[in-house]
Order: C-alpha cells, then sequence, then structure tokens
C-alpha cells in the first residue's frame, strides 16, 4: 500500500470510514483505549480537532484493547465514555487490534512506512498523515496531543503546497 487513503475502518456505528475520502485533508490516528494511564489525552484530541479541524485536519480514534485489555468495551460504551467524560467528537472507529497477526493493515503499514519503531507499543500512539495520504510522522504515548512537536508537525502540514 503506497497512502493511507487505501485503508478502511468502520466507525462505532459499523459504518465503513474508508480515509480516501479524507484526501486533501490532514489525519491524525491515534489508538485509543478508556481505562489506560494516558486515556485523559483524548482531552488533547478533542482540543487539536477543535483548534484545527477547520483548517483541515480530522482527528480519528481507533480503540484497541491490545495493550492491557485496557478498551473492554463494546462500541456504544465506547462512544458513550468518550462523549460524556472527554466531549469526543472527533470521529471514533470500531475497536481493532493494532499488533500482532489480526492488526489492522493500517497499523501493519505504519510499521513499513517507518520502521519498527513506529509499531505501537501501547495505547496513544499517533500517526500524522498529510493531505496526500503518506505517513508524515508518529508521536509515542508519552507524547501529548498537545505537545508543542505535534501541534508544529500538524501546522506544517497543514501550510498550502
Amino acid at each position: 500500500m503506497a497512502s493511507a487513503h487505501e485503508f478502511s475502518f468502520s466507525t462505532l456505528r459499523g459504518e465503513p470510514y474508508p480515509l480516501a475520502a479524507l484526501k486533501g485533508r490532514v489525519v491524525l490516528v491515534a489508538n485509543t483505549a478508556s481505562k489506560c494511564g494516558f486515556t485523559p489525552q483524548y482531552e488533547g484530541l478533542q482540543a487539536l480537532w477543535a483548534e484545527y479541524g477547520l483548517r483541515g485536519l480530522t482527528v480519528i480514534g481507533v480503540p484497541c484493547n491490545d495493550f492491557g485489555g485496557q478498551e473492554p468495551g463494546a462500541a456504544e460504551e465506547i462512544g458513550q465514555f468518550c462523549q460524556a467524560n472527554y466531549g469526543v467528537d472527533f470521529p471514533m472507529m470500531a475497536k481493532e487490534h493494532a499488533i500482532g497477526e489480526a492488526a489492522h493493515p493500517f497499523f501493519r503499514w505504519v510499521v513499513a512506512q517507518k520502521g519498527f519503531l513506529a509499531k505501537p507499543r501501547w495505547n496513544f500512539y499517533k500517526y500524522l498523515i498529510g493531505p496526500d495520504g503518506q505517513l508524515l510522522d508518529f508521536f509515542i504515548s508519552a507524547t501529548k496531543p498537545e505537545a508543542p512537536k505535534v501541534k508544529r508537525a500538524i501546522a506544517r502540514a497543514l501550510l498550502p503546497g
């Protein structure tokens, strides 16, 4: 696969969510979990969505139960948790695997693009996709969404040209 635009997820409601529909937009994909020490990062992801959404950023949450069983809920529970606790209104996908044989192809692709260090090692790894579908950068769990380097990378990706 040459571009993130070749992948598709399903929303929490089970509707197809092809990344090809986001051509021309900058996308930040995060593997998320509701019962993790990094769960408060939902707040930072929502803030990025609020700050940059109208300028061309789409934030996508992909719940994952691969790390410590920290996303045990069903789709409806995940959606309710995110909305009630963090006011999340950015697109949330159905639960997916981020590692192992069953890993969603998007997560296998990011490793193929950026190497071993891009492989999610825990919840809240964040992947920045350019308007052309290319993987621009990734940020580990400990890097908060509001970190200056994340915001700089998003701002650069949103620049025309």
